[in-house]
């Protein structure tokens, strides 16, 4: 499954061991605010195969990106029948308790579909996300199991470490690691009118978006549009310059303080009842592997069935050569949630 989702196209005879054609249709999930677009990956010739919600990170492609499509493609092709539901906020790089209802209606119409429970594994911020969702009462019932993979537990720490380059540990003791560029960026799109003028709101954020796109070139075109005050601190964050707005995003996380609270699992798990895999990469320099750390505390004892920092992962991504070990870490790391996807 590993070899499968690191290189679809090339994974060899043994990567090929066991697997399901898969059908993939466009669906939508049934929400009170509305329907929400979703993908739906089925494992054909498998009968009653179990079922897993899959959330993605912030990016704009959400369920189009390739590494979630190619991921929900290998859950498939090992027999699980996999729904991507697109959450808009995330896919605009808004990170809100909005998410975490839409994540919780996406288990229950799937659950509603298949017969079962179904597991939930969510990606970075999908990730945290995810956990809280699985801890609300209304949502508990149809989830069996869940899964983050480089989540985050307190949002407002992991915003401070995106501007100080450090984050502590629940011992107390602190990690040094510079934070990636992408993470202020992120912060600075969520609070545009905390770092622009009204008048040029609007144009911030469209080339703030096409930056967080990596289309450079057009954001340079928009932002020559904005103020001379406002193109200054476009120009710091297109030479990478962001500490200078240090200061300012400070400022940003005290004020929004209050809306990072219910987007954090932190303080918000002591409902959880079912089991829960933890995954982070150990180069994890978006939200750092401190954050899996402070999960563990949070989520209640005996839950946590596997957790896993590894040097094989940086934010979401297979990360350089790492050993055998770690591979064989990480192996039973899936073997341990395929193995919660099968119970029923």
């Amino acid at each position: 499954m590993l070899l499968r989702i690191e290189n679809p196209q090339h994974w060899g005879t043994l990567a090929r061991f066991d697997t399901h054609p898969v059908e993939e249709k466009l669906t939508e999930v049934p929400t009170p605010a509305g329907p929400i677009r979703a993908r739906l990956y089925i494992p054909q010739g498998s009968a009653n195969p179990p079922a897993m919600v899959i959330v993605h990170g912030v990016h704009h492609l959400g369920i189009d990106e390739p590494r979630l499509v190619a991921f929900a493609r290998a859950m498939s092709a090992g027999g699980i029948r996999v729904l991507t539901p697109e959450l808009a906020a995330l896919a605009d790089y808004q990170i809100d308790s909005g998410s975490i209802d839409l994540t919780g209606y996406s288990a229950l119409s799937l659950s509603a579909s298949v017969g079962q429970k179904v597991g939930v594994l969510g990606i970075s911020f999908g990730g945290g996300l995810s956990v809280i969702a699985a801890a609300r009462p209304q949502y508990a019932p149809y989830i069996s199991f869940v899964v983050s993979v480089g989540a985050h537990d307190d949002l407002e720490r992991v915003s401070q470490f995106l501007i100080t380059n450090t984050i502590s540990r629940p011992d107390g003791t602190t990690l040094a690691m510079q934070a990636h560029e992408y993470g202020p960026l992120i912060l600075i799109y969520s609070h545009l009118e905390d770092f622009f003028p009204p008048a040029d709101i609007s144009t911030a954020h469209e080339a703030l978006r096409l930056l967080l796109w990596e289309k450079v070139v057009e954001s340079k075109k928009v932002a020559a549009l904005l103020s001379a005050p406002s193109r200054q601190k476009m120009e710091l964050l297109y030479n990478h310059h962001e500490d200078a707005l240090a200061g300012e995003m400070k400022q940003a996380i005290a004020r929004h303080r209050a809306e990072m609270a219910p987007a954090s699992p932190h303080g918000q798990l002591g409902a959880l009842r079912v089991p829960v895999l933890l995954l982070h990469g150990a180069a994890d320099n978006v939200i750092p592997p401190t954050e899996m750390l402070w999960l563990q505390q949070d989520i209640p004892s005996g839950l946590v069935k596997g957790a896993l920092i590894s040097p094989a992962l940086s934010h979401v991504s297979m990360e350089g050569k790492p050993s055998l070990v770690d591979n064989l870490r990480l192996v039973h790391f899936m073997a341990q949630m395929l193995e919660q996807s099968y119970r029923r």
